[in-house]
């Protein structure tokens, strides 16, 4: 069932430029995408940047260039320009100034004079009665005699928005039918006593002046939900608004003991998922997974399909956890999915300074194209790439003690040397027949192939877990080979 009516879909996303993308605003921009792909509708990416003390230019460029990296496009917005310019909130405050002075003059605000510790005093007592703690309305209706006398005392008056005296009733995209009575919705400020526009204004005043026709965020958002459909139809009365937006809340993303993931957790943060050789397409395709899916039996899928399957209606609005190592594995899938070439290119950072330990001479693309279709069956993400293709390109293996230990046991010495003498009479053109070398090697002393393999490994590349032995050793070359299993069993009988 389409949860979209004949009108051309509108929606946008509004991040506010503070610090590091999280994992959940990439999760809302996501679903918006989709949704406006999919009923070819339009996307309107609208910067929230009102706070001068969180906000920051820097900011503001990372939100920008994460989002390209994504793959995002956006159809209005920064960058791109459009018909409702400018798209930063901060260069749109006499926008806000004038429809809260126009609000005012209506009668659906007013200057409230209260002090914080008169609202915390009076919420406290409200709680300590069992009514409902939020702003009582001391200030609604107050006379010239009482606001001249406020005004004697130097405080300086927020703006509040007038609630309507009714229950607000909605249907959720996502959730379905909801209902706030009057009493659970007090009026609310909409403008600081410094004149600053706060997000319960700007928000809905940008998403009916651009014409917004579904909004599509957080669950955190709900309880903003009925005060913006009160300030809408206040909007619609003076001729700012048109229509009331569709409204979806998206489920919450709960990490590490069912906590809602907040940006001080590690696995939030976006730039940890490009600093570590994500694809683009492996996280989004997992992010979708929290709270939507293409299908009951199918994680892996193109943002294509997603947009071609999308519908807000199909979201389930229970929380959705996030799994690191299940994304990871989503991850390694479309590592898989790439052509090789594709591969090859996308590894590149990883295999030049600073992450690669070998010196830029010592690199040899013939060895990096030869090892890479076996390195791309491996990898969970690309920056695991380094490690694994370094025993290519150092003049000497790694040296990981825990590796070594394992490895190498009581014998190992004898092993070593049946299997160097193996080796070294092998066809080196066929790793299959390397293996056979060593799986003689492994009979000669009473071993399976895994146990024999295991000390040629570390003696080779450094490590136990790696690419596959035999290619590794076929693309390496037996000199290079020889020699390293020699060093190694100079180390074994020091």
């Amino acid at each position: 069932m389409s949860s979209v009516a004949s009108a051309p879909v509108r929606v946008r996303f509004c991040p506010s430029p503070t610090g590091n993308p999280h994992v959940g605003l990439v999760r809302t921009a996501l679903f918006n995408w989709a949704f406006a792909k999919h009923h070819q509708g339009t996307l309107v990416f609208r910067i929230e940047d009102t706070d001068a003390a969180r906000d920051s230019e820097e900011s503001y460029d990372q939100l920008l260039a994460s989002l390209r990296w994504l793959g995002f496009d956006w159809d209005e917005g920064p960058e791109v320009g459009g018909p409702h310019a400018p798209y930063r909130q901060s260069q749109r405050m006499d926008i806000y100034k004038d429809v809260a002075q126009k609000l005012q003059d209506a009668g659906r605000a007013y200057h409230c004079y209260c002090s914080t510790a008169e609202l915390d005093a009076r919420r406290d007592a409200a709680r300590a009665a069992g009514k409902p703690s939020g702003y009582d309305g001391h200030c609604r209706d107050l006379s010239a005699e009482q606001v001249e006398a406020y005004k004697a005392e130097g405080r300086t008056p927020i703006v509040r928005f007038r609630m309507p005296d009714e229950t607000i009733t909605f249907t959720d995209l996502v959730r379905g039918e909801l209902t706030f009575t009057a009493e659970n919705v007090p009026d609310y400020g909409i403008v600081r006593a410094n004149g600053a526009p706060l997000y319960t204004l700007v928000n809905p005043v940008d998403d009916a002046l651009m014409e917004i026709t579904h909004v599509l965020r957080g669950e955190d958002l709900l309880s903003s939900t009925p005060r913006q459909i009160a300030l809408y139809k206040a909007l619609i009365d003076l001729g700012v608004a048109k229509e009331i937006p569709s409204f979806g809340h998206l489920p919450y993303v709960m990490g590490e003991g069912n906590k809602k993931l907040s940006k001080r957790d590690p696995e939030s943060s976006l730039n940890l998922y490009r600093e570590r050789g994500f694809l683009p397409e492996g996280l989004l395709n997992y992010l979708s997974l929290l709270g939507w899916s293409l299908s009951g039996d199918r994680d892996v899928f193109s943002m294509d399909e997603m947009v071609a399957a999308f519908e807000i209606s199909d979201v389930n609005p229970n929380p959705a956890r996030f799994d690191l190592k299940k994304c990871e594995a989503i991850n390694a899938d479309h590592i898989r999915l790439l052509d090789v070439k594709d591969f090859t290119e996308r590894c590149a950072p990883w295999l030049q300074a600073p992450f690669a330990p070998w010196a830029p001479e010592d690199f040899d693309e013939a060895k990096w194209q030869a090892v890479a279709p076996h390195a791309q069956t491996r990898l969970k993400v690309l920056s695991e790439i380094t490690d694994n293709v370094d025993f290519l390109f150092l003049a000497e293996p790694v040296e990981d003690e825990a590796s070594w230990t394992k490895a190498m046991k009581e014998g190992s010495d004898a092993l070593l040397r049946t299997a160097r003498e193996k080796l070294e009479s092998a066809d080196w053109t066929s790793a299959e027949a390397l293996k056979e070398a060593v799986l003689a090697a492994g009979e000669t002393h009473g071993l399976k192939l895994g146990k024999a393999q295991a000390p040629v490994r570390v003696a080779v590349t450094g490590r136990t877990i790696g690419l596959p032995l035999f290619e590794s050793l076929e693309i390496l070359g037996k000199e290079k080979t020889l020699a390293r299993i020699d060093a190694a069993l100079a180390k074994l009988a020091a």
